[in-house]
């Protein structure tokens, strides 16, 4: 059976408890991904959540209503047998960090990077044992390899579903600080997207808002704000 059938098909949505975790079942029939493995998941609580989305659906099913299905698909059909290559991708944030590239001018801007930032790294510092270095402009700067070692061990520690949770985190804000911020709950999602958008937020005070840029952003806060729940639903 095809998760992304054309039309709704089923009268009932409900929870079963199924080897490794729980399930989804339509009409009793078990949910499987789109790669046809059974999709089980680690918690009631991101179980619960897919049931929600797949009751939701009405007469067409929307996939860009499904989220947290299709984040556990991901984990399923991709991050399971690539989990390597997943970690090392979002560990790779953390050689150009956001929040170590700073603007050199103006004084303002300067400023508030500083005001706002600053105590994220501190947080890193604190709770990792590690010093990002920061730097002004664009050339990179080398980060400490033990450093970047202890950020890609805690990504590494991450199941599949939390790590398909992180890996949108990290890659929305650009920043793999921010990102283990909302997974450690130092900071909400929403949180984290309006300090990963400093810069944007502070030329737009400036000179306006373009309205298709404004529609992606809109859409990049919703996918942020999505990762963030999946990542505590995952925990649960």
């Amino acid at each position: 059976m095809s998760e992304w059938a054309a039309k709704r098909f089923w009268k009932e949505t409900s929870v079963t408890e199924a080897e490794g975790g729980f399930g989804v079942a339509l009409d009793g029939r078990a949910v499987k991904t789109p790669a046809k493995a059974p999709l089980v998941v680690p918690t009631r609580a991101l179980a619960e959540a897919i049931a929600a989305e797949w009751d939701a659906q009405e007469d067409k099913i929307a996939p860009h209503t499904m989220p947290v299905t299709r984040s556990a698909n991901a984990a399923i059909d991709k991050v399971t047998h690539q989990h390597d290559e997943v970690v090392t991708h979002v560990a790779e944030y953390g050689e150009t960090d956001l929040l170590c590239y700073r603007a050199d001018k103006p004084a303002e801007l300067v400023a508030l990077q500083a005001e706002k930032w600053d105590p994220l790294l501190d947080w890193a510092a604190q709770t990792y044992g590690l010093r990002l270095t920061v730097t002004a402009g664009v050339l990179p700067v080398a980060q400490s390899q033990d450093a970047l070692a202890r950020l890609r061990a805690e990504v590494a520690a991450c199941d599949p579903f939390a790590l398909a949770a992180l890996h949108d985190l990290v890659g929305i804000t650009g920043s793999l600080v921010l990102g283990l911020a909302v997974a450690r709950g130092r900071l909400t999602a929403l949180e984290a997207w309006e300090l990963s958008r400093l810069d944007e937020d502070w030329q737009i005070a400036q000179w306006g808002e373009d309205e298709e840029a404004a529609e992606i952003a809109s859409l990049k806060r919703e996918a942020l704000c999505d990762a963030g729940r999946i990542w505590e639903l995952a925990q649960r």
